[in-house]
């Protein structure tokens, strides 16, 4: 679905509900729901730490992305919960990066980056589906813009420095397509009933 050149992104596709289901309850949503709900690349979900967290105001700090530039992203409300439940369960430890490896003989380590990668590509396996960590962010990135987000907002949630660069991720959808004609056609439906804008119309 992408090429190092020039690369087409996609989000995930509309799945039967019974695959969407199983992937969902396979995937771990702590680290899972860093990039579904807050758009944070796979490298940043590795590296975020602790002290990034701002659970008050449901924001996280996002040091030195791509880029090397800092950004605040925000937490939804189930995102806001999966990552207080994570925490709650997370074993003690002094290591400061959140997401730790929960078995085998690095349990307790801080997840790579590789290491969410191939859980990823297990699932996928798993259940069938064609998903990857990147396309969690393209699926936040037009999830927003169908829910009438501003691209420039979006760009600056996904750390772009271009905004050619969101609009590639943000995959429009027939939704927003077919929402927009109606409330434009409502717009000029309604000048039209004006007797006066009528009759310039019709001439």
């Amino acid at each position: 679905w992408r090429s190092r050149g020039g690369f087409r992104c996609r989000s995930l596709q509309r799945p039967s509900v019974r695959m969407r289901q199983a992937w969902l309850k396979s995937l771990p949503r702590s680290w899972g729901s860093a990039s579904l709900r807050c758009g944070l690349r796979v490298e940043e979900v590795a590296h975020l730490h602790l002290k990034d967290l701002d659970l008050a105001q449901r924001r996280i700090l996002v040091r030195q992305g791509k880029g090397n530039k800092d950004r605040v992203v925000y937490m939804s409300n189930d995102a806001d919960r999966t990552l207080r439940d994570y925490l709650k369960s997370r074993s003690a430890s002094k290591i400061q990066e959140i997401f730790l490896v929960n078995k085998g003989t690095c349990k307790g380590k801080p997840i790579s980056v590789r290491g969410i990668q191939k859980r990823m590509e297990y699932y996928a396996r798993k259940t069938g589906l064609d998903v990857s960590c990147h396309q969690l962010r393209h699926t936040m990135a037009t999830q927003l813009l169908n829910a009438d987000a501003d691209l420039v907002t979006i760009q600056d949630l996904l750390g772009h420095a271009r905004i050619k660069t969101t609009q590639r991720y943000a995959k429009i959808s027939n939704v927003k397509v077919q929402r927009d004609y109606y409330k434009a056609m409502d717009v000029v439906l309604q000048k039209l009933t004006t007797p006066k804008l009528r009759s310039l119309s019709m001439n």
